[in-house]
């Protein structure tokens, strides 16, 4: 009995691999070519939609009866991370407390539950600050000299590391990172995925960024790779707290939006300020 009831979660668990497996090969030459050959208006568009989609996901965790709020939240979403297009990135923080004053008006007046209201509108200023103003950062590495090259260096940080610390983790995963949050992850895996985020990095230098120095591969590498650990563990974080497995079901296999970028999205701002006010070229 043991061995017959082993089989079909074998079966599932190669099933569910198979999945990722397809979704991965489709969507990453996609944003890899749109990142490369799209220009920065098609790069933003695209992260305005997984904007829209993520914060209908985090609405449908936190809030899934706030309809109206969602999509209203989900539209602002959208433009706000294609605001340095049309405002410039000086009059960001302008857009985000228009915002606030807006939804803060909003929940005023459309009271559900009086015990519930400061949290709901803390959820509601956490879903802008959390996913279309994290993302605009990428939008504005975009448009930076070597802003390509910079958001494949995320890509290969955050892929390099995911792997080595899923490979790493299940062969010598024996401390706990953070059981409380994702009992799973272990310090091992973590010090593993590290180390894929510098063999990532070095990737970069020698094929297609040869501008970065040492310093710049083991600095972002430690840095990027670290921040995008702590963002898959806040995404973890949030979704313990409501009680959900994964954000969304878009990608088969992968979970929601938020799921994908999860890592991503703390790594983004870092980046982008380290290009500014760091890196040298």
């Amino acid at each position: 009995m043991s061995g017959d009831s082993a089989r079909p979660a074998t079966r599932s668990l190669k099933g569910a691999t198979i999945k990722r497996l397809i979704t991965a090969l489709i969507l990453l030459p996609i944003v890899i070519l749109i990142i490369v050959k799209g220009g920065a208006f098609l790069f933003a568009a695209l992260l305005a939609v997984f904007a829209c989609i993520g914060v209908n996901e985090f609405y449908s965790m936190a809030m899934p009866e706030r309809i109206l709020e969602s999509r209203l939240a989900s539209m602002f979403s959208a433009v706000l991370v294609l605001s340095p297009f049309a405002v410039g990135s000086h009059l960001v923080l302008t857009a985000i407390g228009s915002l606030f004053l807006l939804f803060a008006i909003l929940f005023l007046f459309r009271i559900r539950n009086l015990s519930n209201a400061a949290s709901e509108v803390s959820y509601a200023v956490l879903a802008f600050l959390y996913i279309p103003f994290l993302l605009m950062h990428l939008v504005l590495l975009r448009q930076t000299s070597y802003g390509v090259q910079w958001l494949l260096v995320i890509m290969l940080i955050v892929m390099t590391n995911d792997s080595a610390a899923y490979y790493t983790g299940s062969a010598f995963g024996k401390t706990k990172l953070y059981p409380l949050v994702s009992p799973k992850k272990s310090v091992e895996g973590s010090l593993g995925g590290l180390l894929g985020s510098i063999c990532g990095t070095l990737i970069a230098k020698f094929t297609f960024f040869p501008q970065l120095t040492f310093v710049d591969v083991f600095v972002t590498a430690l840095v990027i790779g670290a921040l995008g650990q702590v963002g898959d563990l806040f995404e973890s974080l949030l979704k313990r707290s409501f009680g959900v497995k994964d954000s969304g079901t878009i990608f088969p296999g992968h979970g929601g939006v938020l799921d994908r970028l999860d890592s991503i999205l703390f790594a983004a701002p870092v980046t982008f300020y380290y290009t500014i006010y760091l890196f040298k070229g």
